[in-house]
């Protein structure tokens, strides 16, 4: 049995498991969880955890190197970052249409009256901008600060390619150091369909169906619209622009879908997005290694629907009519927050208040869907890393006619 078969299972298992002792034990929930699922799920966390600040610094400094030319690196920057900003747009844009439509926040009998929810203050935009660079690269890396990595390494590429001849032993040692992380990666995804398995048990057990059933319109149309911005967006982005059969790039890049299913962050699912990329789609590395971690960083188009849907929700629940010029600022401060607010933990949350706030919504509201964002968090985790592989599949594509390979 393939690798992908096994997470799958343990994906399935997992939310069976967890569902029946919900169901039936939830009494004996919370001692097999300390014991069985949680320490099951935190092993493979930690395992990823451990490889990414490394995997990050070394693919983006050979992807810079082995794309050679400055302009070329930043033809391909402009292509992605203007890749990311338009499917974020045309992700909001989904999600208040389908909540629109749908109106899952009208007539729902929701306890308004003990909503509440202390929202947390993100960057300001500029100062997120100003503090990519790193004042010490070695506390970024210890902190895990994608953005200041994902920049160092950028530099050390430009270096490196610029002095060629002069650090061939640096760069070769760099090379060796990737190696070793591909290795790794490998080898810690034999243990993914028990980490899954722990993962979503964890998950869904704790969840239960009571969270689920006061929610459960919210939550569907939010699902929707992931599904439907997955297929049709980046299926259309993968036929057009890629040239490529989308039934296959979906099919060829589950495994890391499955993962980030699993684990609910982008940026601990990369090894694996990056892998899968390379190997099963054909992505040069040099690309790959710019575009994903780039993407994990800064593409949020999963976050971005969750946030067009639970405004209009809000809105809905707490009987307020936005009006069009409300709707073009919830646009606009969805898609500046993607960015201005990288990097930053519970993003998904603190971009929420931002946008209610920019069109006088209570932030109170979030405690409305908040018991059900980790299930839906899981969900939209799993979207925004494939648009990052979507991204490097066009930006691979339109990249040929200038001569970028493996």
């Amino acid at each position: 049995m393939n690798l992908t078969a096994k997470i799958v299972i343990g994906l399935v298992l997992g939310i069976l498991v967890g569902i029946i002792i919900n169901l039936f034990m939830p009494n004996l929930f919370e001692p097999i969880n300390t014991w069985v699922f949680e320490p099951l799920g935190k092993i493979f966390l930690n395992f990823i955890k451990m490889i990414v600040v490394p995997i990050v610094f070394f693919s983006i400094t050979l992807g810079v190197v082995g794309l050679g030319d400055p302009k070329k690196l930043g033809r391909i920057g402009v292509k992605t970052i203007l890749f990311f900003v338009v499917t974020t747009t045309i992700a909001i844009f989904i999600g208040l249409g389908l909540a629109a439509v749908i109106q899952p926040g009208e007539g729902g009998n929701f306890d308004l009256e003990g909503a509440t929810y202390e929202a947390q203050p993100a960057p300001p935009v500029v100062d997120t901008l100003l503090n990519i660079i790193p004042t010490n690269p070695i506390a970024a890396m210890a902190q895990g600060d994608m953005l200041q990595i994902i920049t160092f390494s950028l530099f050390i590429g430009l270096a490196l390619t610029i002095l060629g001849e002069k650090t061939k032993g640096i760069h070769r040692l760099i090379e060796q150091g990737n190696d070793i992380m591909m290795y790794l990666v490998n080898l810690i995804m034999k243990f993914a369909p028990y980490g899954t398995f722990g993962l979503i048990a964890t998950a869904v057990g704790g969840l239960g169906f009571s969270a689920l059933k006061a929610m459960f319109l919210y939550f569907i149309v939010v699902f929707i619209a992931l599904i439907i911005h997955t297929i049709v967006t980046y299926g259309s982005a993968v036929a057009v622009l890629g040239k490529r059969n989308p039934i296959t790039f979906f099919k060829e890049f589950i495994p890391a879908m499955t993962v980030a299913f699993s684990t609910s962050s982008s940026s601990a699912t990369l090894p694996v997005s990056m892998t899968t990329a390379q190997k099963n789609l054909g992505v040069p590395k040099s690309i790959s290694s710019f575009v994903q971690p780039l993407g994990a960083t800064i593409n949020m188009d999963g976050t971005a629907i969750m946030q067009g849907v639970a405004t209009l929700f809000i809105a809905q629940a707490f009987g307020a009519d936005l009006t069009a010029a409300q709707i073009l600022t919830v646009v606009l401060t969805a898609v500046l927050a993607s960015i201005g607010t990288a990097g930053v933990p519970g993003v998904g949350l603190i971009m929420l208040a931002m946008v209610l706030q920019s069109v006088n919504l209570p932030v109170e509201g979030i405690a409305l869907i908040i018991g059900i964002d980790r299930l839906l968090d899981m969900t939209r985790t799993a979207v925004n890393i494939t648009g990052d592989a979507a991204c490097a599949v066009v930006i691979a594509e339109s990249e040929k006619k200038h001569g970028v390979s493996n």
